[in-house]
């Protein structure tokens, strides 16, 4: 397949996510009120969507709690900058089992909830892209799983495009855009669908340039696809998600630096991703313009 450079990009950032980043940067924003200021300074930045996680405001630590959601929901909606609000689902498909020899019972950080509590803070929010991760996959950590069933994909999908949410599909490996697929054939999620590719998390699709190409080969030509990667590599992969015809994603949940010894902010991360499009002769496009391409509508909170 031949590169079909995009032309047309939008940025979305990942503003805290739930990985255990917030003891290691103190510009992880923690409460309500910081993840919201920091999706603003972002979008101020260049960035048309923001992609939230909610955590303990005292802890930092990951958290399912729909006033934290609804609470930066408003915050979010209030701003005197326009941004596409994307909240994660997640969560509450966590299993964390016993050692090899004693896998059972589940230990400490197991999360499973059913389909219902897992998009409820949608239904109370009602942003415009919620994500629905894909596929189950084991994570760094040894023993911890991330659980989706196929059920609970078509539980969870079926609510969200009932809702008018539409879903942001995370495929973290090959299998798990197959599924995407499916779901959409099977009129689950609607066509043409959202789609994130997410690379290099272990233990998923690696990030070498020769298995993006293999996901992309395989997105369907009339989806919006962005991909991203973490670390180091997540500015590469802006200038290798636009090379391949996608959007980009960048921001604190995927990376905590902007150069050795330098910790990022959102905002930072966001303004050299734009000057890496626009280096590369592409224009960075904002919150209107993905609505219209998306066919999304901005409603207020029930």
């Amino acid at each position: 397949m031949s590169l079909a450079m995009n032309k047309e990009v939008f940025i979305t950032c990942a503003v805290t996510g739930s990985g255990a980043t917030q003891d290691r940067s103190p510009r992880v924003p923690r409460s309500p009120k910081q993840i919201a200021e920091s999706a603003i300074a972002a979008a101020k930045a260049g960035a048309a969507v923001a992609h939230c996680h909610v955590r303990d405001p005292e802890t930092g630590a990951p958290s399912r709690d729909p006033a934290l959601y609804r609470e930066l929901t408003e915050r979010v909606r209030d701003a005197d900058v326009d941004v596409v609000l994307n909240l994660t689902a997640g969560m509450g498909g966590d299993l964390t089992f016993g050692s090899a020899s004693s896998p059972l019972p589940l230990t400490d950080g197991t999360d499973m909830i059913g389909a219902e509590e897992r998009v409820a803070h949608l239904a109370d929010c009602l942003p415009e892209i919620c994500t629905l991760d894909c596929g189950t996959m084991n994570f760094a950590e040894a023993d911890y799983v991330m659980t989706n069933t196929p059920g609970m994909l078509r539980a969870m999908g079926t609510m969200m495009t009932q809702m008018g949410v539409k879903p942001e599909i995370e495929a973290f490996d090959t299998g798990h855009l197959w599924l995407a697929k499916s779901l959409v054939e099977e009129g689950v999620l609607d066509s043409p669908a959202l789609l994130q590719l997410c690379m290099g998390i272990p233990w998923g699709a690696p990030d070498d340039l020769n298995t993006l190409m293999a996901m992309v080969n395989a997105v369907p030509p009339d989806w919006t696809w962005s991909a991203f990667s973490i670390g180091r590599n997540q500015m590469p992969y802006v200038a290798a998600a636009v090379l391949a015809g996608g959007n980009v994603r960048v921001g604190l949940e995927d990376n905590l630096w902007l150069g050795k010894g330098k910790l990022a902010t959102n905002e930072a991360l966001v303004t050299r991703a734009c000057g890496i499009i626009e280096g590369m002769g592409a224009t960075v496009i904002g919150p209107q313009a993905v609505r219209e391409r998306l066919g999304l509508v901005k409603r207020a909170p029930r």
